[in-house]
């Protein structure tokens, strides 16, 4: 007995100087820090409106990068919100794989394509934000990528929508162009986003905004189109379904969201106070992943609940559609690497 209290004693002492050693270890695993740099340090192409610091040095290694997940800089919010987003997303989808059968169920097809979209869209926009500061051309190529999943998404939503939720008198006058349309104004989103990125500071401020937000203004309005006419049309006694207030609520956030993306705002009203926080991009973004989530249960409800409804509607057409989202993929994916291309070439000018 005398010996083991004082062994006890030892082992207790050697815990606490492990624990000790814990800090020390976090610091060798992880670098001080970054020293953010202000507008004066980067190229202009990095530059936000009314963003004067937090910017992260350029041509530091990849694992420094990737280590600034952890640490303050004024894109850290950007790539939590959606890194989270897409976290829970993954979870979601979990727990839908345990009732829906996503393989035998071809009516299953386009809300498992959906789910993937949305978790495309947001891994790629975390990664964007994350990776871009690495150098100019990394910047450019991230983002387009992150382009592709936004068009990826875009499809997808207008397939849910048109699948699930679309009423069956707004389904006989749109049927003839909604989806071929569909897959225009998410290559066009792509391809405006794109070139407006490639053009930046070049074109003036409003050509840009043209390029980039006309085409999502008209794919946005042909993909909710089926949410829209089915909130204004349901009868009183359709009022009780849950569907109906997930739709609502993915419309509202949306519209906010869209509002921010668009303007600089509250960073222009607070200039100097949002470098790190409060930025209008960063509040885009929360509202953007509320929408994505609403969205995501409305057409789960949608799935479950219409399904006499969607299947007189839409037959065995499941694998045509999958093939449209395919060949969306494809010509989003050669666009971004042509646009590549072209910034490659640009730099490689620049450098001479």
């Amino acid at each position: 007995m005398a010996t083991i209290v004082p062994e006890k004693l030892t082992r207790l002492f050697i815990n606490v100087q492990q624990l000790w050693q814990v800090p020390r270890l976090l610091e060798m695993a992880f670098p001080s820090p970054p020293c953010t740099v202000g507008t004066s340090d980067v190229p202009k192409v990095f530059w936000k409106p009314y963003i004067h610091t937090g910017y992260r040095p350029l041509n530091r290694t990849w694992k420094y990068y990737f280590l600034t997940l952890f640490q303050q800089h004024n894109e850290a919010v950007n790539v939590w919100t959606h890194l989270v987003a897409a976290l829970i997303l993954l979870l979601r989808f979990q727990r839908l794989a345990q009732t829906v059968d996503f393989v035998s169920d071809p009516h299953a097809h386009p809300l498992f394509i959906i789910v993937i979209a949305s978790i495309t869209y947001l891994t790629f926009s975390s990664l964007a934000h994350l990776l871009q500061a690495k150098s100019e051309f990394w910047h450019y190529s991230f983002f387009f990528m992150d382009y592709v999943g936004v068009a990826i998404y875009q499809y997808s939503s207008a397939l849910v929508h048109y699948y699930y939720t679309i009423e069956p008198d707004w389904h006989a006058r749109i049927m003839g162009f909604y989806m071929p349309g569909a897959v225009l104004l998410a290559w066009l989103s792509c391809a405006g986003s794109c070139y407006a990125k490639y053009r930046y500071h070049q074109l003036p401020r409003h050509l840009s905004r043209l390029c980039q937000e006309m085409p999502m203004g008209l794919a946005y309005a042909l993909d909710i189109s089926p949410v829209i006419h089915r909130l204004y049309t349901a009868q009183p006694s359709e009022q009780a379904d849950p569907a109906l207030l997930y739709h609502k609520c993915q419309v509202l956030f949306f519209l906010i969201g869209a509002f921010f993306f668009s303007y600089p705002y509250p960073e222009k009203w607070f200039p100097g106070k949002c470098h790190f926080f409060g930025q209008g991009h960063q509040i885009f973004h929360v509202f953007l992943v509320l929408c994505t989530l609403a969205q995501v249960q409305a057409v789960a409800l949608d799935y479950e609940s219409r399904r006499e409804i969607y299947t007189s509607l839409h037959g065995d057409q499941t694998h045509n559609f999958s093939a449209l989202c395919f060949f969306t993929i494809a010509c989003c994916l050669l666009t971004a690497a042509y646009m590549t291309s072209k910034v490659k070439c640009k730099l490689n000018c620049k450098g001479e």
